[in-house]
């Protein structure tokens, strides 16, 4: 059986060269040398425009576009902010990076976070980040109420939900800010980079200041097309001076890559959703494999896929991982492998990192593969076959031929 190769990246658009090649001609990669229209500007207008917000600022990463945010909100030194147990390293940085700390809740084995841990912490905090982890989105209706309640501001981290939508609205819209990455393993592809989207005139004000926009290259920097411009000029204005430059920049060269991409999105959403629930249904046929539902407000656009394993020991879950290896897939269990930085207990720059019992365990038997859009049914074929195969070689050997 020949197996995909699930690393590499689909190639980018043919439409990309000519500006690249411009680029290259012109050595003209700075965002802010153009007066107006650089291929950057003109990224966040059509990001803006997609997402269906007012505004978007292109920076160096995800992480970047987090730690802005965070700034933008103004919180006093060693404020709390909420995130949930599952996420990225890149997250809990991010907090720590501007001067804040990070208090952690857990996750439930649907990979989403445990509202009622989420309720009994809210209190505490000053600001919230909810991680849409690997796609998998929490129950935002519960949680911008809890939130809205209190005051508190929401940021979206959407780095891997970029085209899912909760309620028909694109995630990464329904907090004050929303995050995305162009990290290589995203929807996406720069091989760095990410983007930020809001509709508060006064946050885009401080964040694009903050980001880098040095001496009055703020005002290449625009609204959408009847937008009231002169709220943003007053907000640039009076932030002018007042904040510090990061310079967490998105470069000309990475945003004429990123842009032929846009009119990708919808098909590699389409194509990536399929993929998934096909080969879901495919593993949901073993009794040893459970791939979580989707809650119904839902619609997602995934990339991999994520998987429990039922009824496994430490010790059969490794002897699972050494038979989808020696079958030609490398199956990451979240928690079993040695400094993964999505396992909580290895995050320990943060003080008093504390232990969430329920978020272990689901990282102890929770898997990740990946499962790119530009995959075809012989592939997810493949893929299946051979994760089950693998399940039975421990848990039913007598039943493998």
């Amino acid at each position: 059986m020949t197996l995909p190769d699930v690393y590499s990246a689909e190639p980018i658009p043919e439409s990309a060269r000519p500006e690249i090649d411009r680029l290259l001609q012109t050595g003209d990669l700075f965002r802010y040398t153009a007066p107006e229209d650089a291929p950057v500007a003109l990224l966040e207008a059509e990001y803006a425009a997609l997402l269906g917000s007012k505004y978007a600022l292109a920076v160096s990463s995800c992480s970047a576009a987090l730690f802005l945010s965070l700034k933008a909100l103004g919180l006093p030194r060693d404020s709390k902010v909420l995130i949930p147990g599952f996420t990225f390293a890149a997250v809990p940085s991010s907090v720590i990076h501007a001067d804040l700390l990070p208090v952690l809740c857990e996750v439930s084995d649907n990979y989403r976070i445990d509202i009622a841990d989420f309720e009994a912490k809210l209190d505490e905090v000053q600001a919230v980040i909810i991680s849409h982890m690997r796609g998998h989105t929490s129950d935002m209706d519960a949680i911008m109420a809890l939130c809205d309640a209190r005051n508190i501001p929401v940021v979206e981290d959407a780095a891997h939900s970029l085209g899912t939508t909760w309620h028909g609205r694109n995630i990464g819209t329904i907090g004050k800010i929303g995050c995305f990455s162009f990290q290589s393993y995203k929807l996406v592809n720069a091989g760095e980079g990410g983007i930020l989207v809001t509709d508060d005139a006064d946050l885009i004000a401080r964040m694009v200041i903050m980001s880098g926009a040095y001496e009055h290259n703020w005002q290449k920097h625009k609204g959408p097309t009847g937008d009231n411009t002169t709220e943003l000029a007053d907000a640039f204005s009076r932030w002018q001076n007042k904040l510090p430059l990061y310079n967490l920049r998105l470069g000309n060269l990475s945003a004429a890559i990123i842009r032929p991409q846009l009119g990708e999105v919808a098909r590699r959403v389409r194509d990536g959703r399929a993929n998934h629930d096909y080969v879901a249904g495919q593993l949901n046929q073993s009794q040893w494999v459970q791939v979580p539902d989707k809650l119904a407000p839902e619609e997602r656009a995934p990339d991999s896929i994520q998987f429990n394993l039922v009824d496994m020991d430490d010790d059969k879950i490794e002897a699972f991982q050494r038979a989808a290896q020696a079958r030609g897939i490398k199956v990451q269990v979240f928690g079993a492998s040695q400094d993964n930085a999505r396992a909580f207990w290895n995050w320990q720059f943060i003080p008093n990192l504390p232990e969430l019992p329920q978020t272990r365990a689901m990282l102890m038997k929770a898997c990740d593969v990946r499962l790119p859009a530009r995959l075809k049914t012989p592939d997810l074929d493949a893929i299946s076959e051979t994760l089950l195969a693998a399940v039975n070689d421990v848990m039913a050997p007598s039943s493998v031929a």
